[in-house]
């Protein structure tokens, strides 16, 4: 770490209190600059940290932390907080195995009020937290900081609308860095904000009220009139007027000057209910490469500081995502019908591209996943081919849509999952662990997973002749393999796997990206005098019944492999040999998923390792399914 004059000697939020104003604005200065070198060697999420600096050293400066509980909204802001609250030493290990998480978690600092990954839920947490302490009769501050992009979610709304009919006290921090909302910020709204946050006022609205509950309904109106004006000079706060919040704002979210006593004012203030302050912010403050790019250095690898030039590894094949996005333009450019649907994530899952070569047939509806679905759901009923292009971790979060408004009515809504299985240095929050099994369980579905990048494509292209129920094909995040790619009338039958290689005494039956990790035991164990069948089954849903009796009938044992949740493929094929009597007849079945952990963020490799999911870890089963075999046969014998 860097010798900071003042920064070397904050350890925690108390030390800050020993600063002046001006101390403090030379310390966002050091702050800042700490947040950008220390990315640098991790990578990880970079502007909107550098757009908190200020909001979060004035935070822990007015309020009492932990006492005073703060909710980041979402975590990926909390890098500043993070070195302000005891984890200054440890933030080069950020994303790292065994290093900080990259987001807010509660089991690392007590700092971590709430732990938050997926957005939106900042409000709805800090009003259990100030609901909580008014019944315990605790007179802790409750501040939920929600931004960048967070409040175009439902649930945002929906927390709001709660709050407002409550007395809790909790103060909401709009850290609104995309200019979505505020009209520019000048002095006279920074200083209406202040007097708004003030005691006078605070006062003067109290005796407002009570004069006017005693004098007609007209005078009511015209003293509520000269309220609304001093608000409307501060702009834009009807809405959250309306929803029950004192609104303040919008002030300059980097100005200490305004940012300390606003904050002070609405600490001290003895208002019952919540209130929102609205601060401007730039994501990417103060860090040249982060301001001039257009996703503000959201997330990035390691990088250069002097130049802003990341250090991305070359790669000499195609990610999947972007295998998807050139296999779906290709489908587009024959079939006006095809839409884009994506939740605030175009360049993740490549609707960039397609929205660039279509953009009337693109829709980036924000984070908002289960509008997304029934959005989709609804195009689907008009005769288009709605592709929702969502990552497994956040479709989570519209589960209830996908059940009820595409599976019940079995409209073509077609999901193209991004980032299944383990996804590295993002750790528990982001994993792709489940949407296997929460897709597989559903009447109506097809669930594909793609082994490799041809799988893929073959997978889209089958997906666009699907046009009586729902389907989803899965990828991982990171590049494809290597092969080469079939063109875009090459499809798949519905539910039928294929054997990549032939064997005698055992069957692997892989779903996904864990093929080359089966390709690998086998080879391993081929040399140890033991014949392994693999297959890839293609199919989580419905399986391929057919080929799965015929491995049955030829094998000593059947090892399903697959990079999801219990409850899945497995599950499904075991179900299946239950009823038609075949594990009664002697075959040994193993299923291999990931174990009923989160785990941790780490790189794939090391995380896979962890799950067992590896190929030292799929030899090491198939030999010990053979010895059970072995075993159970000695015994017959004896018996």
């Amino acid at each position: 770490m860097p010798n900071y004059r003042l920064l070397n000697n904050i350890n925690y939020p108390s030390d800050l209190k020993k600063l002046n104003l001006e101390e403090l604005k030379e310390l966002a200065v050091e702050l800042r600059t700490e947040l950008i070198d220390a990315v640098s060697e991790t990578g990880g999420h970079l502007g909107a940290g550098l757009g908190v600096v200020e909001l979060t050293i004035a935070l822990h400066y007015i309020f009492d932390t932990p006492k005073d509980k703060l909710v980041w909204d979402v975590g990926h802001q909390s890098y500043p907080h993070k070195i302000l609250t005891g984890r200054k030493k440890e933030i080069r290990t950020i994303r790292q195995g065994n290093g900080l998480s990259g987001f807010t978690k509660r089991s690392e600092s007590e700092y971590d009020t709430f732990g938050a990954a997926h957005s939106s839920t900042s409000i709805s947490s800090s009003l259990g937290i100030a609901v909580a302490k008014s019944l315990s009769n605790t007179q802790n501050n409750v501040v939920a900081v929600i931004g960048d992009g967070a409040m175009s979610a439902g649930m945002a709304y929906e927390a709001m609308n709660n709050a407002g009919t409550t007395k809790a006290k909790l103060i909401v921090i709009l850290n609104d860095n995309d200019m979505s909302i505020a009209r520019p910020v000048g002095a006279m709204s920074s200083y209406l904000a202040r007097l708004l946050s003030g005691k006078i006022y605070f006062g003067f609205r109290k005796v407002i009220k009570l004069v006017t509950s005693f004098f007609s309904k007209q005078f009511s109106a015209k003293a509520h009139k000269a309220e609304d004006f001093l608000k409307s000079m501060v702009t834009g706060g009807t809405l959250f007027s309306e929803l029950g919040f004192y609104y303040i704002g919008p002030i300059d979210g980097h100005n200490l000057e305004v940012l300390l006593p606003v904050l002070k004012n609405v600490k001290n203030s003895k208002h019952n209910g919540p209130i929102l302050i609205h601060a401007v912010t730039q994501k990417g403050k103060g860090y040249e490469p982060a301001e001039k790019a257009g996703d503000k250095y959201h997330g990035v690898s390691k990088f250069d500081v002097i130049t802003g030039k990341q250090k991305k590894s070359p790669s000499k094949t195609p990610s999947y995502t972007k295998v998807f996005a050139d296999t779906l333009i290709q489908h587009a450019e024959k079939d006006i019908k095809i839409v884009g649907i994506t939740a605030a994530m175009p360049s993740g899952t490549g609707m960039d591209m397609f929205g660039k070569k279509f953009p009337e047939r693109m829709f980036d509806v924000g984070i908002a996943e289960q509008h997304a679905i029934t959005f989709a759901a609804g195009l689907a009923t008009e005769g288009y081919k709605p592709y929702a292009a969502i990552y497994s971790t956040f479709l989570q979060r519209a589960y209830d849509q996908v059940v009820h408004d595409v599976a019940i009515q079995s409209l073509p809504v077609r999901f193209a999952i991004d980032r299944a299985g383990l996804v590295g240095a993002d750790g528990p929050t982001h994993a792709g662990s489940f949407d296997i099994t929460y897709l597989s369980t559903l009447p109506n579905f097809i669930v594909m997973a793609a082994s490799e990048e041809a799988e893929l494509v073959r997978m889209i292209n089958t997906s666009t002749t699907i046009n009586d129920k729902p389907c989803a094909f899965r990828y991982p995040r990171g590049n494809g393999t290597g092969v080469s790619l079939p063109n875009i009338v090459e499809t798949i039958s519905i539910g039928k796997g294929k054997i990549v290689r032939e064997g005698k005494n055992v069957a692997i039956l892989s779903l996904g990206a864990r093929l080359q990790e089966c390709l690998k035991a086998s080879e391993s164990l081929s040399q140890k005098g033991i014949s392994v069948t693999v297959a890839d089954m293609r199919f989580a849903k419905p399986i391929d019944q057919d080929l799965i009796l015929e491995l049955c009938s030829k094998h000593e044992a059947l090892i399903t492999i697959e990079e999801g949740s219990i409850g899945g493929f497995g599950s499904h094929v075991m179900q299946f040999l239950s009823t038609r009597g075949i594990l009664d007849k002697g075959i040994k079945l193993r299923s291999m998923v990931l174990p009923d952990i989160f785990i941790d963020q780490d790189t794939p490799e090391n995380m896979y390792k962890k799950a067992e999911l590896d190929s030292i870890s799929i030899e090491e089963k198939i030999l010990e399914a053979l010895k059970s075999n072995i075993v159970l046969s000695k015994t017959k014998s004896v018996s």
